[in-house]
C-alpha cells in the first residue's frame, strides 16, 4: 500500500524541456553522489569519559555527523540524562559543536572524548530545569492555543497493548504467544452492520505514571537580587519530594545546592552539614535529597518504555494532528491538574523579558536559502535547516494569528475599517484574508480575497519547491480560525518604505492592479526561470495608458527589490490561467443587468486552473510533438506511442508542492524510457506555455498583438475543454472500473481530484456524472454530496462566526449543528446563549441565533448551487450520514467535540414533546459563566435561579437531552493551517534513485539507496513527519516483497504511529497503514495480532465512511484468509459471505469481481464441509467467467477445473453419506494456496497497474465432459446420472483475478 504520491521526482522545476528526463538525470546524479557519500561515510564507536558514574559510555557515530549530534545522543542516554551543560574535549582540546566528527583530528585513530561540565548561564540553567522537569514527569498538562486537546495522539499502544497481545507468563517465566481464542473471538462475533462506535478513536483509560517528585517550580524568591547575581546566583527553585519535604534550591554557575530559605525567610546560602546537598545537575541533587527518587524514577522509565517511543517523542518539525473528537472533560483523560509552573514556562523558555524567542524570520529564511548546495552534505544541512525553520515559523505565525483573531493584538492602523487592519506580532506581519481596501471589488470582493490568499500560499510553496537561486519569497502561512482567515508573512525589508515621488512601490509587475505596470530588467532572469518551470508564457500587458509592457509572469505577480538587495516575489495567486470555460458559464459580473443571474453567479472570479492540470496537458502535447517527430521511424518507441492514450491516467508529478500519486512511478518510467529517444529528437521546436493574463481585460493596440492574444486564449480554452471533456470523465471511469483505489472521505477525495488537476468546484459535475449509475459510482456520488454539504456548511458557519466574539463559538457552532444534524431529534432547536454576556457585546452580529433548520437547509442548497452548480434533491437531509458529516465539518472548522452518545434521531433517545421543550427551556434560561450560575438583580430572575438550583442536575440533563449538541460539547476550536514548506528535493531524488535501481532489477543497490533515502528523510524532516511515514510505508512494502517480514512489520508499525500523530488517528492513510500492518503481521506468523489490527481499521472505516466501502472487499477477504489460516473455516465463511454481498451490491451480480469473490467463497465453503454450497458458488463463478471472459480465459478454465473437482466430491458425499466415505472426504486435498492468499489494500487513487507486479501464466486445464446440471440434480436428490467417480488431481494454480473490479489486487 505504498503511497508514492509524495515521493515522485519533481519534473516541472527543472530547465530541460524533456521534463522528467531531467528528473531521471538528477536521480542518477543523486545516486552517484550518495554512493560516493557512503564510501566516505564511516561508522565507528566513540568512548566518552564522564565525571560521574558510570564514568564512561560508548556511542556509535558516523564521520558525517556533527559534534552537536553526538551531544544530543549523550543527553538522551539513560546513564547520562543529568548532563545538559557541557562541552567535549579530545586530547585536552575543546571541540566546536558545529564541526563534523571527520574534521576532529585524530578521532578516528583514537576515538575517545572527555565530557567536561561547563558553568551555567541563566539561560542554560532555565533550559536545564525545563529538561529535568520533563524527564522526571513533573510537568502537568499544558494548555496551548495552537496545539489542541490530545494533539499528536496515537492509539497504537492501546490497540496493540501488551495486556491484549500477550498471555500471562507461563510457569517458566516466559511470555507465551497471544491467546488466539481470545483475540479472534471479537472477529468471529463481529457485527458488520453495527453503527460506528466513537470509542474507536478515543484513547483508553490508562494507569497514571509513577510520581517521582510532587513538584518542581520557580521559587517566590526568584529572581536573585543584584548583589547575589554578582556572586553567581541564577535562579531560585522549590522542590517538594515524595516524602513531603520542601527544599529551597539555589541555581548558581557551578550547579545546584539546597539553601536555607523557607517560604517566609530568605537565606540563599548553602545548608550546613549534614543537611547540605550540592550537585552540578538538578537530577543528581534530587537523588540526594529524596531517598525514594531512584526507585520511582526507575519505575517511571519502565512505565515509559512500555509505550512506543514514537508515540511519546515531541513533534518538532511539523504541527501535530488535532483529533476532532476528544474525551469528555469529566473523564480521567481530561482532568486538569494543578501545576504552578505552567504560568512560569514562558519565563523559563524566553527569559524575564521574553525576548529570547523573538526571531528575525525573514533574514533567517533568506540566509538559509543562500547556504551552499554543492555537496550532499551541504544539501542535507541546508534542507534540514529549512524544514526546521518552516516548522518553527508556522507554529509562531499560527500562535500570532490566533491572538489576532481573538482581538488580543492592537492593529497598526486602528482608524481604518476592520478588514483593512494590519498587525505585527513576534516579527510576523498579519492581515485579514478580506478585501479591506477594495483591490478585489471587480473579482468578487471578500470571497475573491479569501481565495486569493489561499492560492498565494500555494504559489509560495511552488516557488519554494523550485528553489531558484536569486529569487526569494516571504515566509507565508494562512490560518483559518473561528470564521476568520488570517495571513501571516515575514516582513520583507523595504515593503513599508516610503518611495520618492514618481517611484513605484513595486519594482516589477502590476503596481496598482493593472493600471500601472512596472518593469525592471534585474527581475527578468529569475522570473524567466520561474516562468519556464511553471509553463508560463512571456507575454505583453497594457496599462491604463495603453502602454505595452512585456512580463515573464502574471501582471498580478509582483517583484520587489528589498532594502537588503534581494529580489522578492509577491502575490503568487495567479500562476496559472483562469478557468474561462467555468467563468463564462457561471460568473455574472457587476455590469450585467440581470439581478437574478447575479444572485446565481459563482461567488468570485478567482477560478484558476490547477498546476497539475497544466503540467499534464503540457506532457500530453509534448508526447504528441515527439510522436509526430518520430513518424516514419522503423521502430517507434512504445513509451511515446502510448503517451497520448495513457496521459489522462497518469497523475501529474509533484507540481507546486502538491503531492502526486503512485501512478507517477509508471509515468516517470515512461518518461525515462522516452528520454533516450527524445535525445534523438529535436525538441527545440516545441514551445508550449500559457498566458495567465488572458481573459483579464487586456486590450492590445496592434493587430499582431491581438492575433497573439487570440492564440493564447485558444490554448487556455483547449486546456479547459481537456479538463471537462477528458480528465473528469476518465476519473469517473477509473473509479467505476476499480482502476484506482476508492476515496474514503472528503480529504482523500479532494487529494484524488487535485492529483488529477481537478478543482473542487467540479464536485457538482462529478456528482452529476455519477448520479443514477452503478452502485460503485453511487458511493462516489454520496461522498461528493457529503463533501459539498460540509463545505457549504463551513462557508455558512464562517459567515456567522466571523462576526461573533470568540466567547460564543460553542453556542454558534452547536446551534448550527443542531439545525443540520439534530433536526430529526428536535425539529425546532433553540439557541443556547447567555443573555448577560450577550449584552456586553452590543455591536456583535447575533444573526446565527435566528437560524432554523429550514433556513439553514435553504442556505446550504444555495451554497451548493452557486459554488458547485449542483442542485440537491428535496430529500437530501434524510440521506445524510450523521457521524461522517459531523467529522468532515469538525475537521474543516477545527472543532474539537466532546465525545458522547450523540442523538441524531428520535429513535436514539426519544424525541421531546413540545411541552417538555418549553418547560426545559424556561428552567434552563439562566446565565452561566464557566458552568456556574450567576445571580442577577431582578426578583423574577432570582426566583428562577432558585428553582433552577433546586433542580440544577435534572434541568441540565434535560437540556442536554433536548438537543443533539450543547455549547459545552464544543470544547475547543483549533486553527486550520496552510503552510508553504517545500519538500526535500535531495530526499526525493534519493528515493527515486532507489526506485529506479529496483526497476532495473538492481535489488541490492536499490535497497541500499532506499535505506539512504530513509536516512535522509529522517535527518531532514525528523522522525515524526508525514513524509517520513510515507517512506516507512514504501520500505515496508519493499521488505514484504523481498520476504523480509520482520523488517516489514517494524517499518509498518512506525508508519502507523507517525501517520496517527501527524495525519490523524482516523485519517485514510492511518487506516490503510493498519491494514497493511495486519498483512505483514500475518505473514510473520502473528495472525491473531493481525486480526486485532483489521478490526480496528474496520471500526475506523465505519467512522470516516460508513458501511460497505467498495474497497473493504479486499479487507474482508484478507480477514477471512487469516481465519482460515487459524483453522477457523466456519468463521471465515461469514467474512467471505459479507465480502460477496458487498461485491454484488457494488459491482453487480454478473461482474468479474463478483465471480472472483464467488470463487473464493466456494473454496471457503468446501473447507467448511459444505459441498453443495461450494458447487453452487463455483458454478456461478464459472458462468460469469465464461460469459465475460470467454472459454479460453485462464480464469474460466481454472474455475471449470475447480467445479469439476468440487462436483465429484459432492457426488461422493451424496452417495456415501452414511458410510465411512465422509471421513475420506476430509482427507481430500483442496489446494490451500489460493484461499490462504492475502492482498495489500489499494491506496486511494492508486491504479491497478501499480498494484500487481506480474501477470499469471495461463494454464491449459482439461474441460469436464460431464453435464454439471445432471450432477447437481443428483446432489439435490435426483437420479444417478453418471457412474464416473475418478477425479483429476487439482494442479496448483493461482487465484483468479478481477480485471474490472480491482477489489482483490495486491499492491506494489
Amino acid at each position: 500500500m505504498y503511497n508514492a504520491e509524495d515521493n515522485a521526482t519533481k519534473v516541472n522545476g527543472h530547465e530541460d524541456d524533456a521534463g522528467s528526463a531531467e528528473g531521471a538525470k538528477n536521480a542518477d546524479s543523486t545516486r552517484d553522489g550518495i554512493e560516493e557519500d557512503q564510501n566516505a561515510d564511516h561508522v565507528f564507536q566513540v568512548t566518552v569519559k564522564l565525571p560521574h558514574e558510570p564514568y564512561e559510555v560508548q556511542v556509535m557515530v558516523s564521520t558525517q555527523e556533527q559534534v552537536q549530534d553526538l551531544r544530543q545522543s549523550i543527553v538522551e542516554l539513560p546513564s547520562t540524562f543529568q548532563y545538559t551543560c557541557f562541552h567535549l574535549e579530545h586530547n585536552g582540546e575543546p571541540i566546536n559543536d558545529f564541526v563534523e566528527l571527520s574534521d576532529v583530528k585524530g578521532l578516528s585513530t583514537q576515538p575517545q572524548l572527555t565530557l567536561i561540565e561547563d558553568p551555567y548561564t541563566e539561560k542554560e540553567a532555565r533550559m536545564h530545569v525545563i529538561r529535568i522537569r520533563d524527564l522526571v514527569g513533573a510537568t502537568g498538562n499544558r494548555i496551548d492555543t495552537v496545539h489542541g486537546i490530545s494533539a499528536g495522539l496515537s492509539l497504537y499502544d492501546s490497540v496493540a497493548s501488551p495486556e491484549l497481545l500477550r498471555s500471562p507468563p507461563a510457569s517458566n517465566g516466559k511470555v507465551s504467544k497471544p491467546s488466539e481464542s481470545d483475540l479472534v473471538q471479537s472477529m468471529v462475533d463481529y457485527d458488520f452492520d453495527a453503527s460506528p462506535s466513537i470509542q474507536s478513536i478515543l484513547p483508553s483509560a490508562y494507569t497514571p505514571a509513577p510520581k517521582t517528585v510532587k513538584s518542581i517550580y520557580v521559587s517566590a524568591w526568584n529572581p536573585p537580587p543584584h548583589h547575589l547575581r554578582q556572586r553567581g546566583h541564577l535562579l531560585y527553585l522549590q522542590i517538594t519530594t515524595n516524602e513531603g519535604e520542601q527544599h529551597q534550591i539555589t541555581s548558581c554557575v557551578s550547579g545546584f545546592f539546597v539553601n536555607r530559605s523557607s517560604n517566609n525567610k530568605f537565606d540563599p546560602n548553602p545548608r550546613p552539614h549534614p543537611k547540605d546537598a550540592t550537585a552540578h545537575s538538578l537530577l543528581s541533587l534530587i537523588t540526594k535529597i529524596s531517598p525514594s527518587f531512584n526507585n520511582s524514577f526507575a519505575a517511571l522509565q519502565e512505565y515509559n518504555n512500555k509505550k512506543d517511543p514514537l508515540a511519546t517523542f515531541q513533534l518538532s518539525n511539523t504541527l501535530p494532528s488535532n483529533p476532532w473528537l476528544v474525551s469528555s472533560s469529566e473523564s480521567s483523560l481530561a482532568m486538569h491538574q494543578p501545576d504552578i509552573t505552567r504560568t512560569q514556562e514562558t519565563y523559563l523558555m524566553s527569559g524575564i523579558d521574553s525576548t529570547e524567542t523573538l526571531r528575525e524570520w525573514n533574514e533567517e529564511f533568506q540566509s538559509t536559502r543562500e547556504l551552499p548546495r554543492e555537496t550532499v552534505q551541504d544539501r542535507v544541512f541546508r534542507e534540514r535547516l529549512t524544514s526546521k525553520l518552516f516548522a518553527d515559523y508556522n507554529e509562531a505565525a499560527t500562535r500570532g494569528a490566533v491572538m489576532v483573531a481573538r482581538g488580543e493584538v492592537a492593529p497598526l492602523n486602528p482608524t481604518e475599517c476592520k478588514d483593512a487592519h494590519i498587525f505585527i506580532y513576534n516579527n510576523v506581519f498579519f492581515s485579514y484574508g478580506a478585501d479591506g481596501v477594495g483591490v478585489f471589488t471587480s473579482e468578487g470582493g471578500d470571497e475573491a480575497a479569501r481565495v486569493a490568499v489561499g492560492k498565494d500560499v500555494t504559489g509560495v510553496r511552488a516557488v519554494n519547491q523550485l528553489d531558484i537561486p536569486g529569487l526569494f519569497t516571504p515566509a507565508t502561512v494562512v490560518v483559518d480560525y473561528m470564521g476568520k482567515r488570517i495571513v501571516g508573512q515575514s516582513i520583507v525589508p523595504g515593503i513599508f518604505k516610503q518611495r520618492e515621488p514618481g517611484e513605484n512601490q513595486i519594482d516589477y509587475g502590476g503596481v496598482e492592479g493593472r493600471d500601472v505596470v512596472a518593469e525592471n530588467e534585474a527581475f527578468v532572469p529569475v522570473f524567466s526561470k520561474l516562468s519556464k518551470a511553471l509553463r508560463i508564457k512571456t507575454h505583453p500587458v497594457w496599462d491604463k495608458e495603453g502602454a505595452k509592457h512585456t512580463l515573464e509572469g502574471s501582471v498580478e505577480t509582483k517583484g520587489l527589490l528589498g532594502t537588503d538587495g534581494r529580489k522578492y516575489i509577491l502575490d503568487m495567486y495567479r500562476l496559472t490561467p483562469l478557468d474561462i470555460s467555468w467563468l463564462e458559464e457561471n460568473w455574472a459580473s457587476e455590469v450585467k443587468e440581470q439581478a437574478d443571474s447575479k444572485d446565481n453567479s459563482y461567488p468570485h472570479r478567482m477560478a484558476v486552473l490547477r498546476p497539475e492540470l497544466v503540467e499534464t496537458y503540457w506532457r500530453l502535447r509534448m508526447g504528441e510533438y515527439v510522436k509526430n517527430q518520430l513518424k516514419g521511424s522503423e521502430t517507434p518507441h512504445n513509451g511515446i506511442r502510448n503517451n497520448q492514450d495513457n496521459i489522462a491516467h497518469n497523475k501529474p508529478s509533484e507540481v507546486n508542492g502538491e503531492i502526486c500519486s503512485d501512478d507517477e512511478s509508471v509515468a516517470n518510467q515512461q518518461d525515462r524510457e522516452s528520454s533516450t529517444q527524445q535525445d534523438r529528437v529535436d525538441v527545440s521546436g516545441f514551445d508550449l506555455a500559457f498566458n495567465p493574463d488572458v481573459f483579464c481585460g487586456q486590450t492590445p493596440k496592434l493587430k499582431e498583438d491581438q492575433e497573439e492574444l487570440t492564440r493564447d486564449e485558444k490554448e487556455v480554452k483547449e486546456v479547459c475543454s481537456y479538463l471537462q471533456d477528458t480528465v473528469i470523465p476518465e476519473l469517473v471511469e477509473d473509479l467505476k472500473e476499480g482502476e484506482v483505489g476508492f476515496p474514503m472521505d472528503g480529504q482523500s477525495l479532494s487529494r484524488l481530484m487535485h492529483k488529477r488537476g481537478i478543482n473542487l468546484r467540479y464536485l457538482g459535475k462529478l456528482s452529476t456524472l455519477t448520479k443514477d449509475q452503478n452502485p460503485r459510482l453511487g458511493a462516489l456520488h454520496a461522498l461528493a454530496i457529503q463533501e459539498m454539504v460540509s463545505r457549504a456548511f463551513k462557508h455558512i458557519a464562517n459567515r456567522y462566526m466571523g462576526k461573533v466574539p470568540a466567547l460564543f463559538a460553542g453556542s454558534c457552532y452547536a446551534h448550527l449543528l443542531n439545525c443540520l444534524l439534530g433536526v430529526e431529534y428536535n425539529r425546532n432547536p433553540k439557541v443556547q446563549i447567555d443573555d448577560d454576556l450577550r449584552s456586553l457585546y452590543p455591536n456583535a452580529d447575533w444573526s446565527y441565533a435566528d437560524a432554523t433548520p429550514q433556513r439553514l437547509a435553504e442556505d446550504i442548497q444555495g451554497q451548493v448551487r452557486i459554488r458547485y452548480r449542483y442542485s440537491l434533491g428535496l430529500d437530501w437531509t434524510s440521506n445524510l450520514k450523521h457521524v461522517q458529516l459531523l467529522r468532515e465539518i469538525a475537521l474543516k472548522l477545527g472543532l474539537q467535540i466532546s465525545a458522547k452518545d450523540f442523538k441524531f434521531s428520535a429513535q436514539a433517545g426519544g424525541s421531546p414533546t413540545a411541552t417538555e421543550q418549553q418547560s426545559t427551556l424556561s428552567s434552563a434560561n439562566v446565565s452561566r459563566v464557566n458552568g456556574n450560575h450567576v445571580n442577577g438583580s431582578n426578583g423574577k430572575k432570582k426566583k428562577k435561579i432558585v428553582e433552577h438550583d433546586l433542580h440544577s442536575h435534572a434541568s441540565d440533563t434535560d437540556l442536554m437531552d433536548l438537543v443533539t449538541f450543547d455549547p459545552d460539547d464544543i470544547v475547543n476550536v483549533v486553527p486550520v493551517v496552510k503552510g508553504a514548506c517545500p519538500k526535500s528535493v535531495l530526499a526525493e531524488e534519493a528515493l527515486e534513485a532507489g526506485r529506479m535501481s529496483m526497476m532495473q532489477n538492481q535489488k541490492d543497490l536499490g535497497q541500499e539507496l532506499l535505506l539512504e533515502s530513509l536516512s535522509l528523510h529522517e535527518q531532514i524532516y525528523g522522525i515524526l513527519h508525514s513524509e517520513v511515514a510515507r517512506v516507512y510505508h514504501h520500505l515496508s512494502m519493499l521488505y514484504y516483497q523481498l520476504d523480509e517480514k520482520n523488517a516489514a512489520v517494524e517499518l509498518a508499525r512506525k508508519a502507523v504511529v507517525v501517520f496517527e500523530r501527524t495525519m490523524g488517528v482516523d485519517s485514510d492513510e492511518t487506516i490503510l497503514s493498519y491494514l497493511n500492518l495486519s498483512l505483514f503481521e500475518h505473514a510473520a506468523g502473528n495472525t491473531a495480532i493481525a486480526l486485532v489490527y483489521v478490526r480496528h481499521a474496520l471500526e475506523l472505516w465505519k467512522i470516516i465512511y460508513g458501511l460497505n466501502h467498495p474497497d473493504s472487499i479486499t479487507t474482508l477477504n484478507n480477514a477471512a484468509v487469516m481465519l482460515q489460516h487459524m483453522k477457523l473455516f466456519h468463521e471465515s465463511r461469514h467474512w467471505f459471505e459479507k465480502s460477496l454481498q458487498i461485491c454484488e451490491e457494488i459491482s453487480g451480480k454478473q461482474s468479474v469481481s463478483t465471480a472472483t469473490v464467488s470463487f473464493q467463497f466456494a473454496q471457503a465453503l468446501a473447507l467448511d464441509q459444505d459441498p453443495k454450497g461450494a458447487v453452487n458458488h463455483m458454478r456461478d463463478a464459472y458462468n460469469i467467467f465464461l460469459t465475460k471472459l470467454g472459454p479460453e480465459d485462464r480464469n474460466t478454465k481454472e474455475s471449470e477445473s475447480w467445479l469439476e473437482q468440487l462436483t465429484q466430491n459432492a457426488v461422493s458425499i451424496a452417495k456415501h453419506a452414511k458410510d465411512l466415505q465422509a471421513r475420506r472426504l476430509r482427507r481430500v486435498q483442496f489446494n490451500p494456496r489460493v484461499t490462504m492468499r492475502t492482498h495489500p489494500q489499494p491506496q486511494v487513487g492508486q491504479s491497478s497497474g501499480d498494484v500487481t507486479s506480474s501477470r499469471e501464466a495461463r494454464g491449459n486445464i482439461g474441460l469436464d465432459s460431464r453435464s454439471i446440471e445432471e450432477l447437481m440434480r443428483f446432489i439435490e436428490g435426483g437420479g444417478d446420472t453418471s457412474k464416473r467417480s475418478s477425479s483429476k488431481k487439482q494442479s496448483a494454480t493461482k487465484n483468479p483475478r478481477s480485471r474490472a473490479g480491482g477489489m482483490l489486487r495486491g499492491q506494489a
